[in-house]
């Protein structure tokens, strides 16, 4: 008997270990550090506000730096990119690879944890052939430079899409890419395969939402309570549209033969303002979405079809960024206000406790049916352009073809999933739940066992 509760208790601290890993390392949260705009705080100052949240890494747009140096001894890790403009001069010269890694990472690499360097932005749904047949070889150039001052293994090479290079999504067993840059992808996911970098996808539940404006999918949308989605081909009931838009793009993955290419969002996000006729932005739908999905990433709980991991999600946006041009929305990101207050709190704090988030979806239908399906364009078209600073390339997410129809097949909701999707807790929580673990745990370990019959 004594050695089954030993035995038992032996196995309760490795239960714990895991948990201490879970609450010190949030490392699969990251977010976007736009800079279209006039009005933001020094980076110095940045780099102290994300010291005090579980953000464990960055992406930059660009190469500024005066940003890279700011996050320098952080811990925190850091995408950079190359702009779509220096493709061609990069893919024709490896001389010119060499050049800007001596000028962006050499000089704080690596103090400054650079982690991945983004060659363009949504390059493959820009319909610029010149630039798409020159992504490859610029990448190809700027990993040789790497290579070369043994760096190589160390920080990864990639590229960032939008969700316009699915033909389709739904099912998400179906997920596919569109057979139009076909033999591009598979270069550039030969690519990830042999270095081991990551797809970089854009998803953005928001703008299924824009395209089918009923209560329920804004419940699928924003991790609330809904009755679920069934994917006729897997029969996986999914309760959230996050998870079935990563699943397609893993499906869409795996049918191509690269099931080993990890994936990684390298954006996503709600805008918590719009124009009057713009449908979903809100204070209370952002934080939901936003709230929700961090819970969802904590809980470890994964997709379907990649259970019990969190995919690295790069939340969109540090703060707004006031020149953009378009509707309000593309203002109105932020996560942050230039003052470092919390445009809203989603428990990114260390020290703060998760604050719940709505549990009724904020629904403005202007112009809209709550009862009506609205089919999305069968080629969404990409957002308003953004006029780039030189050291960030446009945002331009598109309508993920993600939407639900009218006949898709529903089942009541799992409690079980139901459950896990809003068992994120804070740190704070966590490391509570820890400690009062721990204690007990050691009771259990040294008490004095009787002797057993």
């Amino acid at each position: 008997m004594a050695n089954l509760l030993h035995n038992s208790s032996f196995f309760l601290l490795l239960c714990l270990f895991h948990l201490i890993l879970v609450a010190k390392s949030q490392s699969f949260i990251g977010i976007n550090y736009g800079q279209v705009a006039d009005n933001l705080p020094a980076p110095e100052a940045t780099a102290k506000l994300l010291q005090s949240t579980s953000i464990q890494k960055v992406r930059l747009y660009g190469s500024d730096p005066v940003i890279i140096k700011a996050l320098a001894n952080t811990g925190i890790g850091i995408m950079i990119g190359v702009s779509n403009g220096d493709i061609p001069a990069m893919a024709s010269d490896p001389n010119f690879a060499k050049g800007w890694l001596s000028s962006n990472v050499l000089p704080f690499y690596p103090a400054s944890m650079i982690i991945v360097i983004n060659v363009g932005n949504e390059v493959m749904s820009s319909n610029d052939q010149n630039l798409m047949t020159n992504l490859l070889p610029a990448m190809q150039n700027l990993q040789k430079a790497l290579n070369e001052v043994s760096i190589g293994g160390k920080i990864k090479v990639s590229t960032v899409h939008s969700m316009a290079v699915m033909k389709q999504s739904d099912p998400p067993s179906s997920g596919s890419f569109d057979p139009n840059i076909g033999d591009l992808l598979k270069g550039l996911l030969e690519f990830n395969r042999a270095t081991g970098s990551p797809f970089a996808i854009n998803p953005y539940p928001f703008f299924a939402y824009q395209s089918d404006p009923r209560p329920d999918t804004l419940a699928f949308c924003l991790f609330q309570p809904n009755s679920g989605r069934v994917d006729a081909g897997t029969k996986i009931k999914y309760t959230n549209m996050f998870d079935a838009q990563v699943d397609a793009i893993r499906a869409a993955l795996n049918a191509m033969g690269f099931k080993e290419v990890e994936i990684v969002i390298a954006e996503t996000g709600w805008p918590y303002k719009g124009d009057s006729n713009e449908v979903g932005p809100s204070i209370e739908n952002a934080k939901a979405y936003n709230g929700n999905l961090i819970a969802h990433l904590r809980s470890m709980v994964g997709t379907p079809l990649m259970p019990g991991r969190s995919v690295d999600t790069y939340l969109f946006a540090m703060y707004d960024e006031d020149l953009k041009p378009g509707p309000t929305s593309e203002r109105s990101f932020g996560l942050f206000k230039p003052d470092l207050t919390m445009t809203y709190d989603i428990g990114l704090s260390k020290t703060n406790s998760q604050v719940p988030t709505p549990k009724t979806p904020v629904s403005p239908l202007p112009n809209a049916s709550s009862n009506a399906p609205v089919t999305p364009p069968p080629n969404p078209a990409p957002k308003a352009p953004v006029t780039p600073s030189p050291d960030q390339t446009p945002k331009t997410p598109v309508t993920p073809s993600l939407v639900p129809t009218p006949n898709t097949t529903v089942s009541p909701p799992s409690p079980k999933t139901e459950k896990s999707v809003k068992a994120g807790v804070s740190d704070a929580q966590l490391q509570a739940k820890i400690n009062v673990g721990m204690l007990v745990l050691s009771q259990i370990l040294w008490y004095p066992m009787p002797h057993m019959r």
